[in-house]
């Protein structure tokens, strides 16, 4: 895969996109068709031996920009990206195959049948059938369709970087948009609540969850792909960007899983690494929490220390409150009585908002995915979670060659956790859990994929 654009200009085009998409929010609707009929004629074109390649990083684009397509209604459906990263994988299933080992995400598939059956016996006449039953599996039969394309799928180390650049790449555009659509945080501060203002107008769960992906992704980089001096200062840019962008949206979830992502990946990388890169690690470290302190500080200043006292889950008068949870508690308990009630197949897919709007309740749904599932499925959800921790943790086993694997899992667990799967970035990122990472094979010339850093 050939690319005349460097590191550097590539992250400018990106800027310049959030931009554009800021001054004229029809041209998010034309950046998401070229982008659309780009990567697919990338993946038709491509020769036999690049095809995963391009449908990964297809994959990777669209799970960047699905949040800033959201906020500026510039993609064709809602859930078009998770939509769009299926289409990927079953074309890249067609061309490449599946490997024999994956039959557990068919398992996984399969067991997320019965669900739609009891949906559509409980599921009142009034409501949206189609609509309340993708919602809520859209995310899991992304997550399945994605492991099953990328089991066992080869790629080099060079190759599963790239393809994460091509995740921070749009989210560059989405830091550029939040700064040009609040650009001053005080005058729109309301409390210690999640801040839509702060959030481009949309939704502060979903925008800090990918932001904070965004925070690992580019601090992974700074430790691995950060050499030279003018890079590094790049990514560090970047990265306060995006991190503070992130804070200010006054969502915890999102902030806290990008730093414990990024403690994760440096373990690993740690004891996968040689005594010396472990000494520039640790170099390197000192510098990191440097940076993270710097941008906690302007953080806390931009808001008037009411950064702090979110985090501290204390009202703006510096009242401790009464649910740390804000509420989230209570849907989690409600979901697992679903199951206690029906352990068998579960209360069917959507049942728990429908439940909630029986009993006159306002119909939210749930941010864990855990608890839906077992609510929802019965014990088809404990086979499912079975299959979604175990069956990874099996194929580690037998190939410790990924250094990406244990943060890939941990932004998977964390993040549906806190923000269930309504975005396709945890499903297609346990999904990369899966690639087969091979070592590097140096030739005398060897043309980089996306350009020097």
């Amino acid at each position: 895969m050939k690319n005349k654009l460097g590191y550097s200009a590539l992250i400018g085009l990106h800027i310049i996109f959030g931009g554009l998409v800021y001054f004229n929010e029809n041209l998010g609707k034309l950046y998401f068709i070229i982008a659309l009929f780009y990567f697919l004629q990338k993946i038709i074109k491509a020769s036999n031996s690049k095809k995963s390649l391009y449908v990964l990083i297809g994959c990777a684009y669209f799970v960047g920009a699905e949040i800033l397509f959201r906020m500026t209604k510039s993609s064709l459906a809602y859930e078009a990206s998770k939509y769009i990263v299926i289409l990927f994988s079953l074309m890249g299933m067609f061309y490449k195959g599946i490997s024999s080992r994956a039959y557990p995400y068919f398992i996984f598939l399969i067991c997320l049948v019965p669900s739609i059956f009891v949906a559509s016996m409980l599921i009142s006449y009034e409501a949206n059938f189609r609509k309340n039953v993708l919602f809520v599996l859209s995310g899991p039969i992304c997550l399945g369709m994605a492991s099953l394309f990328c089991y066992e799928k080869k790629i080099s180390r060079k190759q599963l970087d790239d393809v994460l650049l091509y995740v921070i790449l749009p989210l560059v555009s989405l830091t550029t948009y939040l700064f040009l659509y609040t650009p001053s945080i005080k005058e729109v501060l309301t409390g210690t609540g999640s801040n839509p203002a702060t959030s481009g107008g949309f939704g502060p769960n979903q925008v800090a969850t990918v932001l904070g992906l965004g925070m690992f992704l580019i601090g992974a980089r700074l430790f691995v792909r950060s050499s030279k001096l003018g890079i590094k200062v790049l990514n560090i840019t970047i990265f306060v960007a995006m991190s503070f962008r992130a804070v200010v949206t006054f969502s915890r979830g999102g902030v806290i899983t990008g730093l414990l992502c990024i403690a994760v990946f440096l373990v690993s990388y740690f004891f996968q690494s040689s005594w010396v890169i472990r000494g520039k690690l640790l170099k390197q470290l000192v510098l990191f929490m440097a940076v993270i302190t710097i941008t906690w500080v302007i953080s806390s200043n931009q808001t008037m220390g009411l950064i702090d006292k979110r985090y501290a889950n204390e009202n703006a008068l510096g009242e401790e409150k009464a649910d740390v949870s804000t509420g989230r508690l209570t849907l989690f308990m409600e979901e697992i009585e679903g199951f206690i009630k029906s352990p068998f197949l579960g209360i069917g897919a959507s049942g728990a908002k429908e439940e909630r709007i029986r009993e006159g309740e306002v119909g939210l749904t749930s941010h864990n995915e855990v608890s839906r599932i077992l609510g929802e499925h019965g014990m088809m959800g404990i086979i499912i979670l079975g299959i979604l921790i175990f069956a990874p943790l099996i194929y580690r086993s037998q190939n410790k060659r990924n250094y990406y694997f244990y943060a890939f899992l941990c932004f998977w667990f964390a993040t549906i956790n806190h923000s269930s799967m309504r975005i396709a970035a945890p499903g297609f990122i346990y999904a990369l859990a899966l690639l087969n990472v091979t070592n590097e094979k140096y030739n005398l010339y060897r043309k980089p994929v996306i350009g020097k850093e």
